[in-house]
Protein backbone atom coordinates (compact mmCIF):
# COMPACT_ATOMS: atom_id res chain seq x y z
CA UNK A 1 0.00 0.00 0.00
CA UNK A 2 1.17 3.38 -0.96
CA UNK A 3 1.43 5.84 2.51
CA UNK A 4 1.83 9.31 2.44
CA UNK A 5 2.36 11.62 5.65
CA UNK A 6 1.59 15.11 4.99
CA UNK A 7 2.62 17.88 7.77
CA UNK A 8 2.98 21.23 8.07
CA UNK A 9 6.59 22.35 7.85
CA UNK A 10 6.41 24.54 11.13
CA UNK A 11 7.38 23.37 14.57
CA UNK A 12 3.72 22.22 15.48
CA UNK A 13 4.15 19.44 12.04
CA UNK A 14 7.35 18.64 12.66
CA UNK A 15 6.53 17.75 15.94
CA UNK A 16 3.53 16.37 15.55
CA UNK A 17 4.29 13.58 12.50
CA UNK A 18 7.43 13.04 14.77
CA UNK A 19 6.07 11.93 17.30
CA UNK A 20 3.22 9.75 15.49
CA UNK A 21 6.71 8.09 13.35
CA UNK A 22 8.58 7.46 16.57
CA UNK A 23 5.64 5.38 17.76
CA UNK A 24 4.71 3.63 14.74
CA UNK A 25 7.10 3.74 12.43
CA UNK A 26 6.49 3.21 8.55
CA UNK A 27 8.23 3.92 5.53
CA UNK A 28 6.11 6.68 3.28
CA UNK A 29 6.23 9.78 1.09
CA UNK A 30 6.93 12.52 2.80
CA UNK A 31 4.81 15.81 1.85
CA UNK A 32 5.27 19.22 3.41
CA UNK A 33 6.80 22.82 2.46
CA UNK A 34 6.82 26.35 4.48
CA UNK A 35 4.12 27.07 6.98
CA UNK A 36 2.17 28.80 4.02
CA UNK A 37 1.62 25.92 2.17
CA UNK A 38 -1.09 25.01 3.68
CA UNK A 39 -3.05 23.35 0.81
CA UNK A 40 -0.93 20.61 0.60
CA UNK A 41 -3.57 17.65 0.34
CA UNK A 42 -4.83 19.44 -2.94
CA UNK A 43 -1.83 19.76 -4.69
CA UNK A 44 -0.81 16.52 -4.51
CA UNK A 45 -1.95 13.54 -7.16
CA UNK A 46 -2.65 9.73 -4.82
CA UNK A 47 -2.79 6.56 -6.12
CA UNK A 48 -5.51 4.72 -5.20
CA UNK A 49 -6.24 3.46 -1.73
CA UNK A 50 -3.47 5.43 0.08
CA UNK A 51 -2.89 5.72 2.97
CA UNK A 52 -2.51 9.26 4.63
CA UNK A 53 -1.81 10.59 7.61
CA UNK A 54 -2.61 14.42 7.51
CA UNK A 55 -1.09 16.39 10.79
CA UNK A 56 -1.38 20.26 11.30
CA UNK A 57 -2.79 21.51 8.08
CA UNK A 58 -6.26 22.74 7.81
CA UNK A 59 -8.88 19.92 6.60
CA UNK A 60 -11.25 23.38 5.53
CA UNK A 61 -8.68 24.35 3.02
CA UNK A 62 -7.61 21.03 1.55
CA UNK A 63 -11.47 19.63 1.25
CA UNK A 64 -11.30 19.22 -2.01
CA UNK A 65 -7.83 17.22 -2.00
CA UNK A 66 -9.16 14.86 0.85
CA UNK A 67 -12.93 14.77 -0.95
CA UNK A 68 -10.39 13.09 -4.43
CA UNK A 69 -8.40 11.13 -1.79
CA UNK A 70 -11.68 9.42 0.26
CA UNK A 71 -13.17 8.88 -4.09
CA UNK A 72 -9.86 7.26 -4.53
CA UNK A 73 -10.76 4.37 -1.47
CA UNK A 74 -7.81 5.86 0.35
CA UNK A 75 -7.88 5.69 4.08
CA UNK A 76 -6.70 9.26 5.92
CA UNK A 77 -5.96 10.06 9.76
CA UNK A 78 -6.26 13.65 10.68
CA UNK A 79 -4.48 15.71 13.40
CA UNK A 80 -5.20 18.90 13.54
CA UNK A 81 -6.40 22.42 15.50
CA UNK A 82 -7.71 24.49 12.58
CA UNK A 83 -10.91 25.28 11.43
CA UNK A 84 -11.99 22.24 10.16
CA UNK A 85 -15.22 23.71 7.82
CA UNK A 86 -17.85 20.91 7.59
CA UNK A 87 -15.81 17.49 7.80
CA UNK A 88 -17.27 14.97 5.66
CA UNK A 89 -18.86 11.59 6.85
CA UNK A 90 -16.65 8.81 5.31
CA UNK A 91 -15.94 4.86 7.08
CA UNK A 92 -12.63 5.87 5.81
CA UNK A 93 -12.12 9.24 7.25
CA UNK A 94 -10.98 9.58 11.16
CA UNK A 95 -10.24 12.97 12.39
CA UNK A 96 -9.03 14.36 15.75
CA UNK A 97 -9.37 17.52 15.87
CA UNK A 98 -9.79 20.03 18.26
CA UNK A 99 -9.94 23.70 17.85
CA UNK A 100 -9.78 24.72 21.66
CA UNK A 101 -7.23 28.10 21.53
CA UNK A 102 -5.06 26.62 24.30
CA UNK A 103 -4.41 23.23 21.84
CA UNK A 104 -2.18 22.68 19.31
CA UNK A 105 -1.78 19.62 16.61
CA UNK A 106 1.01 17.87 18.49
CA UNK A 107 -0.84 18.43 22.14
CA UNK A 108 -3.61 16.40 20.31
CA UNK A 109 -0.82 13.72 19.24
CA UNK A 110 0.28 13.38 22.74
CA UNK A 111 -2.69 12.85 24.07
CA UNK A 112 -3.60 10.58 21.57
CA UNK A 113 -0.32 8.60 22.55
CA UNK A 114 -0.97 8.37 26.24
CA UNK A 115 2.29 10.98 26.69
CA UNK A 116 4.87 8.86 25.26
CA UNK A 117 6.82 11.84 23.93
CA UNK A 118 5.69 15.30 25.75
CA UNK A 119 8.89 16.80 25.49
CA UNK A 120 8.48 17.03 21.55
CA UNK A 121 4.96 18.49 22.50
CA UNK A 122 5.58 21.17 24.30
CA UNK A 123 8.30 21.91 21.66
CA UNK A 124 5.43 22.42 19.50
CA UNK A 125 3.54 24.27 21.70
CA UNK A 126 6.04 26.76 22.52
CA UNK A 127 6.67 27.02 18.91
CA UNK A 128 2.84 28.00 18.31
CA UNK A 129 3.12 30.48 21.13
CA UNK A 130 0.81 28.59 23.66
CA UNK A 131 3.08 28.83 26.63
CA UNK A 132 0.62 28.60 29.03
CA UNK A 133 -0.08 25.32 27.50
CA UNK A 134 3.44 24.22 27.36
CA UNK A 135 4.35 24.83 30.86
CA UNK A 136 1.30 23.13 31.88
CA UNK A 137 2.40 20.18 30.44
CA UNK A 138 5.98 20.28 31.53
CA UNK A 139 4.85 21.16 35.07
CA UNK A 140 2.86 17.51 34.45
CA UNK A 141 6.08 15.75 33.05
CA UNK A 142 8.50 17.35 36.08
CA UNK A 143 10.37 18.51 33.76
CA UNK A 144 13.51 21.03 35.27
CA UNK A 145 13.63 24.89 34.35
CA UNK A 146 16.41 24.27 32.64
CA UNK A 147 15.18 21.65 30.31
CA UNK A 148 12.17 23.88 29.56
CA UNK A 149 14.10 27.17 28.75
CA UNK A 150 15.91 25.17 26.32
CA UNK A 151 12.48 23.16 24.65
CA UNK A 152 11.23 26.51 24.71
CA UNK A 153 14.01 28.01 22.53
CA UNK A 154 13.53 24.97 19.78
CA UNK A 155 9.83 25.35 19.70
CA UNK A 156 10.27 29.37 18.50
CA UNK A 157 13.27 28.47 16.37
CA UNK A 158 11.72 25.23 14.51
CA UNK A 159 9.05 27.69 14.32
CA UNK A 160 11.02 30.52 13.06
CA UNK A 161 12.33 27.87 10.44
CA UNK A 162 8.98 27.37 8.47
CA UNK A 163 8.06 31.11 8.20
CA UNK A 164 8.40 31.89 3.54
CA UNK A 165 7.17 32.47 0.83
CA UNK A 166 9.41 29.63 -0.66
CA UNK A 167 11.55 26.94 0.61
CA UNK A 168 14.57 29.16 -0.75
CA UNK A 169 13.86 31.69 2.24
CA UNK A 170 14.58 28.86 4.71
CA UNK A 171 17.83 27.69 6.46
CA UNK A 172 16.35 24.22 6.54
CA UNK A 173 14.06 22.37 4.14
CA UNK A 174 11.40 21.19 6.71
CA UNK A 175 11.79 17.63 5.46
CA UNK A 176 15.36 17.96 6.33
CA UNK A 177 14.61 18.74 9.76
CA UNK A 178 11.71 16.11 10.10
CA UNK A 179 14.81 13.47 9.15
CA UNK A 180 16.93 14.77 11.58
CA UNK A 181 14.54 15.05 14.73
CA UNK A 182 13.38 11.33 13.67
CA UNK A 183 16.60 10.31 14.84
CA UNK A 184 15.71 11.38 18.66
CA UNK A 185 13.24 10.12 20.67
CA UNK A 186 13.86 13.14 23.62
CA UNK A 187 14.57 16.89 21.79
CA UNK A 188 17.20 17.71 24.38
CA UNK A 189 19.32 15.09 22.57
CA UNK A 190 19.09 16.47 19.21
CA UNK A 191 20.34 19.84 21.21
CA UNK A 192 23.07 18.25 22.70
CA UNK A 193 24.15 16.48 19.57
CA UNK A 194 23.53 18.75 16.79
CA UNK A 195 24.05 22.75 15.81
CA UNK A 196 20.46 23.07 14.76
CA UNK A 197 19.30 25.33 17.48
CA UNK A 198 22.37 27.39 17.82
CA UNK A 199 22.59 28.06 13.92
CA UNK A 200 18.86 28.96 13.87
CA UNK A 201 18.57 31.05 16.66
CA UNK A 202 21.45 33.56 15.62
CA UNK A 203 19.48 33.96 12.68
CA UNK A 204 16.39 34.33 14.60
CA UNK A 205 17.49 37.02 16.60
CA UNK A 206 19.31 38.61 14.08
CA UNK A 207 16.05 38.71 11.88
CA UNK A 208 13.76 40.20 14.98
CA UNK A 209 16.19 42.64 15.28
CA UNK A 210 15.23 44.23 11.85
CA UNK A 211 11.84 43.70 12.75
CA UNK A 212 11.70 45.92 15.74
CA UNK A 213 13.15 48.65 13.56
CA UNK A 214 9.93 48.96 11.43
CA UNK A 215 7.92 51.26 12.57
CA UNK A 216 3.76 50.51 13.25
CA UNK A 217 1.58 51.97 10.34
CA UNK A 218 -1.63 51.69 12.38
CA UNK A 219 -2.50 51.24 15.92
CA UNK A 220 -5.53 52.24 18.37
CA UNK A 221 -6.69 50.57 21.74
CA UNK A 222 -7.33 47.29 20.24
CA UNK A 223 -5.01 46.58 16.76
CA UNK A 224 -1.76 47.34 15.67
CA UNK A 225 -0.82 46.99 12.42
CA UNK A 226 2.64 46.33 11.41
CA UNK A 227 4.38 46.90 7.62
CA UNK A 228 7.29 44.97 6.65
CA UNK A 229 9.23 44.99 3.34
CA UNK A 230 9.51 42.22 0.86
CA UNK A 231 12.30 40.54 1.89
CA UNK A 232 13.58 37.06 3.09
CA UNK A 233 14.75 38.38 6.78
CA UNK A 234 10.69 40.08 7.06
CA UNK A 235 9.37 36.52 5.58
CA UNK A 236 10.87 34.47 7.97
CA UNK A 237 10.48 36.86 10.75
CA UNK A 238 7.22 37.79 10.45
CA UNK A 239 5.16 35.23 12.45
CA UNK A 240 7.44 34.97 15.62
CA UNK A 241 7.16 38.95 15.56
CA UNK A 242 3.60 38.64 15.79
CA UNK A 243 3.90 35.90 18.54
CA UNK A 244 6.56 38.54 20.33
CA UNK A 245 4.39 41.64 20.27
CA UNK A 246 1.08 39.62 21.33
CA UNK A 247 3.29 38.56 24.42
CA UNK A 248 4.36 42.14 24.79
CA UNK A 249 1.30 43.77 24.67
CA UNK A 250 -1.64 40.68 25.75
CA UNK A 251 -4.71 43.21 25.60
CA UNK A 252 -3.93 44.37 21.40
CA UNK A 253 -4.38 42.70 18.38
CA UNK A 254 -1.92 42.42 15.88
CA UNK A 255 -1.45 42.02 12.26
CA UNK A 256 2.19 41.84 10.66
CA UNK A 257 2.08 42.92 6.24
CA UNK A 258 4.51 41.62 4.44
CA UNK A 259 4.91 43.32 0.85
CA UNK A 260 4.46 41.31 -2.49
CA UNK A 261 4.67 43.08 -5.64
CA UNK A 262 0.46 43.05 -5.98
CA UNK A 263 -0.20 43.43 -2.09
CA UNK A 264 0.56 41.75 0.81
CA UNK A 265 0.58 38.11 3.08
CA UNK A 266 -0.25 38.77 6.35
CA UNK A 267 -0.19 37.29 9.92
CA UNK A 268 -2.65 37.74 12.53
CA UNK A 269 -2.77 37.16 16.39
CA UNK A 270 -5.37 37.34 18.40
CA UNK A 271 -5.00 39.38 21.73
CA UNK A 272 -3.66 36.77 24.41
CA UNK A 273 -6.28 37.83 26.91
CA UNK A 274 -8.88 37.51 24.62
CA UNK A 275 -7.42 34.03 22.40
CA UNK A 276 -10.58 33.67 20.18
CA UNK A 277 -11.68 34.00 16.70
CA UNK A 278 -8.48 35.34 14.55
CA UNK A 279 -9.81 32.94 11.80
CA UNK A 280 -13.15 34.21 12.17
CA UNK A 281 -11.08 37.36 10.83
CA UNK A 282 -9.04 35.74 7.99
CA UNK A 283 -12.03 34.30 6.54
CA UNK A 284 -13.39 37.80 5.82
CA UNK A 285 -11.00 37.62 3.07
CA UNK A 286 -11.02 35.26 0.58
CA UNK A 287 -7.30 33.00 0.92
CA UNK A 288 -7.85 33.65 4.76
CA UNK A 289 -7.82 30.75 7.38
CA UNK A 290 -6.46 29.98 10.90
CA UNK A 291 -7.55 29.34 14.01
CA UNK A 292 -8.71 31.10 17.30
CA UNK A 293 -5.35 32.69 18.52
CA UNK A 294 -3.33 32.80 14.53
CA UNK A 295 -4.07 33.33 11.56
CA UNK A 296 -3.21 34.48 8.33
CA UNK A 297 -4.38 36.09 4.69
CA UNK A 298 -2.47 34.85 1.62
CA UNK A 299 -3.09 37.92 -0.35
CA UNK A 300 -4.34 41.09 0.87
CA UNK A 301 -4.82 43.78 -1.70
CA UNK A 302 -4.12 46.78 -0.87
CA UNK A 303 -6.84 48.79 -0.71
CA UNK A 304 -8.37 46.32 2.14
CA UNK A 305 -5.84 47.27 4.64
CA UNK A 306 -8.47 49.66 6.13
CA UNK A 307 -11.28 46.89 5.83
CA UNK A 308 -8.40 44.42 7.72
CA UNK A 309 -7.96 46.95 10.57
CA UNK A 310 -11.66 47.79 10.99
CA UNK A 311 -12.79 44.46 10.87
CA UNK A 312 -9.88 43.47 13.74
CA UNK A 313 -11.03 46.81 15.56
CA UNK A 314 -14.55 45.46 15.37
CA UNK A 315 -13.83 41.39 16.70
CA UNK A 316 -11.79 42.98 19.58
CA UNK A 317 -12.76 46.40 20.90
CA UNK A 318 -13.88 46.39 24.18
CA UNK A 319 -17.27 45.13 25.03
Amino acid sequence: MNTFDIFNGDADGLCGITQLRLANPRRSTRITGVKRNNMLLNDVRLPEKSQLTVVDISLHSNLSGLTQALDKGCSVEWFDHHHPGVIPENPHLITHIDTDPYVCSSLIINKFLKNRFPHWAIVAAFGDNLEESAYSLATTCGTSKVTIDALRDLGVCINYNSYGTCIEDLHYHPEALYNIMQEFDEPMNLIAETDILPTLKAHYEADLTSARNAPVTAINDYVAIVILPNAKWARRINGLYANALSNHFPNRAHAILIEKSDGYTVSIRAPQNNPLNAHQVALKFETGGGRHTAAGIQHLPTDQISYLEDELTRQYRSR
